[in-house]
């Protein structure tokens, strides 16, 4: 992922980090070395949204964590307050070959709480973060509206939605510019007002993607579209403001109205249209281990090989803000990647290592007799 690809390569880890990636890297004597002849060597994989230890499988209640669906503004709370390291999924995580992913607060409030970037092994969570907070996690469409509009309280409509953002971001700049006791609601805004981090959009429909659009402008903050799953039919808007898009998730059935133009084509209609396209599985909707499963559907319905691979590794690195520690093989950057038996883009192909900051963490062993 950093535009070149060695037919024959090494890559030399110390302390956790890579420091030689080429055709002719000088071994040093008694180093431990991984033989990977014939092999695929590749960065190991972003999920670039998903709820993993937040949202779990098995405890759908005891571990359901998702959504603090009593008050629709709920910027301060924080993603990384609610993840179980010990979710099962995690291990589906690092046997999928993901490696780092951004798991963020459900899309039932107008501003959800803040978003964590984890890296999928470890038993503390405060030891596995690469980057906290990453984002502010917002919402528009149905959701907020399902949410709210049943208990009779703001936002029943789309109006409404926009209206609450608008009176928050409102809120956060007057209490930016004045000093005053901490308020931990609008500190998060004022990070984002700020470029600190951006906005993680929850949109599907092209009018909500237009209205995040519309509304980030208003008040220059970063943006990232959340699934944008009527993005191809903006995407020459998208393309003009430089706003990314996690596309997804695409491996499911039409769940509700806003999802009625669901279609795989979409991630190849935005790259080539210009926009920067990352895919997710938003787990546990799709189980994460699947990742690479979608950036193969996405490439057999248009999407380039290149990106394709791109969409799972530098792409979602860049748009959050890690490419300097991940998403590509470079000196320098964390020792996170995956051998797999051939291309990920195709269905014979087995993950065979996985490596996190240097450290092999999975090795497939094959299917018992």
């Amino acid at each position: 992922m950093e535009g070149r690809t060695y037919q024959k390569g090494s890559i030399l880890i110390d302390q956790g980090k890579i420091v030689a990636v080429g055709d002719h890297v000088l071994i040093p004597k008694g180093v431990d070395v991984i033989n990977a002849c014939g092999k695929v060597v590749m960065p190991g994989l972003i999920d670039a949204h998903c709820h993993l230890g937040i949202a779990e499988e098995i405890y759908q209640v005891e571990g359901d964590d998702l959504n603090e669906t009593t008050n629709p503004v709920t910027p301060h709370l924080r993603a990384l307050d609610g993840i179980n390291p010990e979710d099962l999924a995690f291990d589906d995580a690092v046997q999928g070959g993901v490696t780092t992913v951004a798991i963020a607060p459900g899309s039932a409030n107008v501003i959800g709480g803040q978003v964590v970037i984890l890296k999928t092994q470890g038993h503390v969570v405060d030891r596995m973060i690469l980057k906290e907070p990453a984002g502010l996690k917002i919402a528009l469409g149905e959701n907020p509206k399902r949410s709210y509009g049943d208990q009779k309280k703001m936002p029943s409509t789309r109006m409404a939605t926009a209206g609450l953002l608008r009176e928050f971001f409102v809120k956060a700049q007057n209490y930016a510019s004045t000093p005053k006791e901490r308020d931990l609601v609008l500190e998060p805004i004022v990070q984002v007002l700020k470029k600190e981090m951006p906005l993680h959009a929850h949109a599907h429909r092209a009018d909500d993607i237009m209205t995040a659009l519309r509304i980030s402008q208003e008040f220059d903050m970063p943006l990232i579209i959340i699934h944008g799953t009527e993005g191809h039919k903006v995407a020459e808007e998208l393309a003009a403001r430089s706003i990314p898009v996690v596309s997804g998730p695409h491996l499911v059935n039409r769940a509700k109205v806003e999802m009625k133009d669901k279609t795989w084509k979409t991630p190849a209609l935005l790259a080539q249209a210009g926009v920067k396209v990352a895919l997710m599985t938003d787990h546990p909707v799709i189980p994460i281990q699947y990742l690479s499963l979608c950036a193969f559907l996405a490439h057999r319905a248009g999407m380039s090989e290149e990106n394709a691979l791109r969409s799972i590794t530098i792409n979602p690195a860049e748009m959050m803000g890690i490419s300097h520690r991940v998403g590509s093989l470079s000196e320098g950057k964390d020792a996170d990647m995956i051998i797999s038996s051939g291309s990920i883009l195709s269905m014979e192909s087995t993950v065979e290592t996985v490596i996190i900051n240097g450290r092999v963490v999975y090795q497939h062993q094959g299917e018992p007799a």
